[in-house]
């Protein structure tokens, strides 16, 4: 498989995966809206998840997966791989029983670190640190769902791993709908935030045992002896502990923005955690298929040598993510009134809140490409074993993070920690950038800048005639079901029309690419990376 039909299968079970998470907080918005209940509940969603993005799917998957893939095409095959995962999964499980045993335990120090101003209002710091150890489970589960996936990913089997997140939306729906009708009509919005956190840590156990049939049906087995600390082993935890900084600064700089929108008026963390869920649809769907697809094939690439075939793989990958995340960027900065009033505002959502969170997406979105390419640069660091690079930009775009934070969010509150949010991520991959330039891993060739300059123009082309069309459908972004779904297609359908139609002018597409995605295989690959 190529990298974009790869990119196109986790793409496409991650877009269904946000479609149900889009659900998931539309239903939540209405029935929590941005109050006390909300606020504890989306704490402790955090903690968890954050955490899950930062080790799992971040710093341990950047490790783990290229020294799997290595041993997986090395001397010793399949056999040696497997002892290598089980050798590992057998020391991981007792370090996450460790850690979340440990993190429940100081739960009340960790939610007052993040929030201790939940302190002032009266029972929302104790509801806060009962609904994280309610939810926090949830790490350990994941976590393993992560490993088992990036076994499969290295196989070649991209599926399971992206289909998991469904499995999280569609127990969380459960959740929401439960506690709704336990709530009743006069009941406390307590109740829903205790159904959804159980549902939370229900949702992993799910998962798991999805992943674990998963395994058993691709024929890979693992299993789970006397922890040992073999060489590779303690050469994977030498890894990993860098790279929790290079590949999670977002997540890092969530902790961060957690702390600062708790300082806030009540109702500034859910809303920025709603507003994060539209910046989270392309960021999810092309960041996460790209950086899952590009980093067992990169690993493959420079374990043969192949310094060509690295520099064309990370090209296509710049190429397809500029192509897809500035449109998107451009379309969601626009329009968020629109996309925030029909899809979150009623129930107890008011639209002065809808307002606040329009505000918010237009912020993060300014930041959503280089989101992506921090997940298309970092592994050309990572499958190179080199984490010590990305741990000092990332360091250095975090303090830039917080020292920025302390100057707009007084000013500007929580629409300015979204924009800080943003800046600093860019500055973090042109830095990146800039390093690959220098030692010849990754440079931006004239006919791929030349493109992206195109793109550039074709979205500006976009971003007006949206500008034009918005205004002219005012009246039926809060009105009934089918006017909204009408007027958000009507907005969609133009932008994406105006935007490939002028980028097929313009010459801003890869035609070679394009066709990729209509053949069932590839005429011609001088290397096969996912086979």
């Amino acid at each position: 498989m190529s990298l974009v039909r790869n990119v196109g299968t986790i793409g496409g079970l991650t877009a269904v995966s946000r479609v149900f998470g889009f659900v998931r907080d539309m239903l939540l918005a209405r029935v929590l809206g941005a109050g006390l209940a909300a606020d504890a509940f989306q704490l402790a969603f955090v903690l968890p998840n954050t955490f899950r993005r930062l080790f799992a799917e971040g710093a341990f998957s950047v490790a783990f997966v290229p020294m799997y893939t290595r041993t997986l095409h090395g001397p010793g095959g399949e056999a040696a791989a497997e002892r290598f995962a089980s050798d590992v999964l057998a020391v991981f499980v007792w370090v996450l029983l460790g850690f979340s045993a440990l993190a429940m335990l100081a739960m009340p120090g960790l939610v007052w670190l993040l929030a201790r101003e939940y302190l002032d209002v009266p029972g929302k710091f104790d509801l806060a640190v009962a609904l994280s150890r309610v939810a926090f489970p949830y790490l350990g589960l994941v976590s393993l769902v992560a490993m088992l996936s990036g076994v499969l990913n290295a196989h070649a089997r991209f599926a399971p791993g992206a289909f998991v997140p469904v499995l999280l939306n569609l127990v969380l729906i459960a959740g929401i709908v439960s506690g709704y009708f336990l709530r009743g009509s006069g009941g406390s919005d307590v109740v829903v935030a205790w159904s959804v956190a159980i549902a939370v840590a229900a949702a992993g156990a799910i998962q798991l045992l999805y992943m674990a049939w998963a395994m058993r049906r691709a024929g890979v087995r693992l299993r789970i002896g006397a922890p040992r600390l073999t060489p590779e082993v303690r050469r994977l935890g030498r890894l990993i502990l860098p790279a929790t900084f290079g590949a999670g600064i977002y997540q890092i700089s969530q902790f961060v923005d957690t702390f600062f929108a708790t300082s806030l008026a009540q109702g500034s963390l859910t809303l920025l955690k709603y507003a994060d869920r539209l910046n989270q649809m392309p960021l999810g769907i092309v960041g996460i298929a790209l950086g899952t697809a590009i980093l067992p094939m990169l690993a493959r690439h420079i374990q043969a040598g192949d310094d060509a075939g690295a520099q064309g793989l990370q090209s296509n990958a710049v190429e397809m993510a500029t192509l897809l995340t500035l449109p998107a960027a451009a379309a969601l900065a626009v329009c968020a009134p629109a996309f925030v009033t029909a899809f979150f505002v009623g129930g107890r959502m008011s639209q002065a809140q809808g307002d606040v969170m329009a505000a918010i997406v237009a912020a993060l979105v300014c930041g959503l490409p280089a989101y992506v390419l921090v997940k298309v640069f970092q592994p050309a660091f990572f499958s190179r074993e080199d984490t010590r690079t990305p741990v000092r930009i990332a360091c250095a775009a975090l303090a830039i993070n917080i020292a920025v934070n302390f100057l707009v969010v007084p000013r500007f509150g929580i629409v300015g920690l979204a924009g800080a949010t943003a800046f600093t991520s860019t500055l973090n991959v042109l830095a990146l950038y800039t390093v690959l330039h220098r030692r010849g891993w990754f440079r931006l060739r004239w006919p791929l800048a030349s493109r992206i300059i195109r793109q550039l123009a074709a979205s500006g082309v976009m971003a007006l005639a949206l500008w034009a069309l918005l205004p002219l459908l005012a009246g039926h972004y809060a009105g009934s079901a089918a006017e909204r779904a009408g007027a958000l297609a009507l907005l969609v359908g133009a932008g994406g029309l105006v935007f490939f139609a002028t980028a097929w002018l313009v010459g801003a597409l890869d035609k070679s690419h394009l066709a990729q995605l209509r053949r069932r295989r590839p005429v011609k690959e001088p290397v096969n990376l996912s086979e």
